[in-house]
C-alpha cells in the first residue's frame, strides 16, 4: 500500500524538503501541495490523502483552523502537525483541533518517517 501524502506550508523551500524526505522512501507519494489552510482544505476534498502535513502557521487560514475544518469533512483523517520550536500553545490548540502528531523545524528524515508511522499506526 502506498500511503497518500498533503503537504501543506506557506513556504516553498519547506515543501521541497518534506516532499525530498518523503519521496526518497518506498511507500510514500506526494499527491499534492498546498500554502494556506484554505488550499488544504479544499485540496484534501479533492485528493482524499492518507495524511495531511500541516504547518501551524500560515497565512489566509492557519493550521490549527485547517486541521479542525478537515476533521469535520472526515474524523478519521490523519493530520501531522509540522511546528517550530518553542510554539507549545499553539501545539496544544493544535492537538485540540484534532491533530494526531507533529515534527518540529527544521526537519529531520527519520523524524518524519517516525512520525507518519505513529499517526498510520493509530
Amino acid at each position: 500500500m502506498v500511503v497518500k501524502i498533503l503537504i501543506v506550508d506557506d513556504s516553498q523551500f519547506m515543501r521541497k524538503l518534506l516532499r525530498r524526505i518523503l519521496e526518497g522512501q518506498s511507500g510514500y507519494t506526494v499527491v499534492g501541495e498546498a500554502e494556506n489552510g484554505v488550499e488544504a482544505v479544499q485540496l484534501f476534498k479533492e485528493l482524499q490523502p492518507d495524511v495531511v502535513m500541516m504547518d501551524i502557521v500560515m497565512p489566509i487560514k492557519d493550521g490549527i483552523s485547517a486541521t479542525a475544518e478537515i476533521k469535520q469533512i472526515n474524523p478519521k483523517a490523519k493530520v501531522v502537525m509540522c511546528t517550530s520550536v518553542g510554539q507549545e500553545e499553539k501545539m496544544k490548540q493544535a492537538i485540540k483541533a484534532g491533530a494526531d502528531g507533529y515534527i518540529t523545524k527544521p526537519f529531520q528524515g527519520p523524524k518524519v518517517i517516525e512520525a507518519l508511522q505513529g499517526v498510520l499506526r493509530l
